[in-house]
C-alpha cells in the first residue's frame, strides 16, 4: 500500500527488524536508544512477521467500512497510540509515514485493538477525505471486486 503523503523519518536498520520482545520493549527506539519505546506489556503480545511488522487494518469508526491495510513496527504503533494519528512503516520506502501530512486526508485514531493471535491490529479512525492514494474513499473501492461464488447458509 503506497501513499503519496510525507514520510516522518526512517529508523536505523537494526531498529526496524527487531524480533526479540524484551529488546523491543527495553531497547532502542528510533535514533539508537533515545526516546520512548513501545510499552513492554503491548510489545510482548505482538507477533511480528519476518520483517518485524504487524498488519494494521484501518476501519472508519462510525460506519465500520474497511478503508485500507498498512503495516506497523513497534515504533509506528507507539506513535499511533501516543499521538492520535496513524503512523505506518512503508515496506517499499523503508521509512515511517503518516497519512494526511501532505494530502490533508488525515486518520484520527478512535480505538486500537489487537487480534487473538497478536499478528494484526484493527485501528478505528475518523478518516478525513480519501484513504486511498488513488483518491478513492477506500483502497478496496479502488481495487474493485473479484468474481466469487457466493456461499449460502443451509
Amino acid at each position: 500500500m503506497q501513499d503519496q503523503d510525507t514520510t516522518i523519518e526512517g529508523p536505523a536498520a537494526a531498529d526496524m527488524g527487531r524480533s526479540d520482545t524484551a529488546s523491543r520493549a527495553e531497547g532502542s527506539g528510533v535514533g539508537g536508544g533515545e526516546g520512548p519505546v513501545l510499552d513492554a506489556g503491548i510489545a510482548e503480545r505482538l507477533k511480528h512477521d519476518d520483517m518485524g511488522l504487524v498488519a494494521a487494518v484501518i476501519q472508519q469508526y462510525d460506519d465500520h467500512r474497511v478503508l485500507m491495510v498498512g503495516y506497523m513496527n513497534d515504533e509506528a504503533l507507539r506513535r499511533t497510540l501516543s499521538t492520535g494519528r496513524v503512523t505506518f512503516w512503508s515496506r517499499s520506502r523503508q521509512e515511517y509515514w503518516r497519512k494526511g501530512d501532505t494530502s490533508g486526508h488525515v486518520q484520527y485514531v478512535k480505538a486500537v485493538s489487537l487480534d487473538c493471535d497478536g499478528d494484526a491490529l484493527l485501528v478505528e479512525v475518523d478518516q478525513v477525505g480519501a484513504a486511498c492514494h488513488t483518491g478513492a474513499r477506500s483502497c478496496f473501492d479502488a481495487g474493485g471486486p473479484l468474481p466469487v461464488v457466493v456461499g449460502r447458509r443451509p
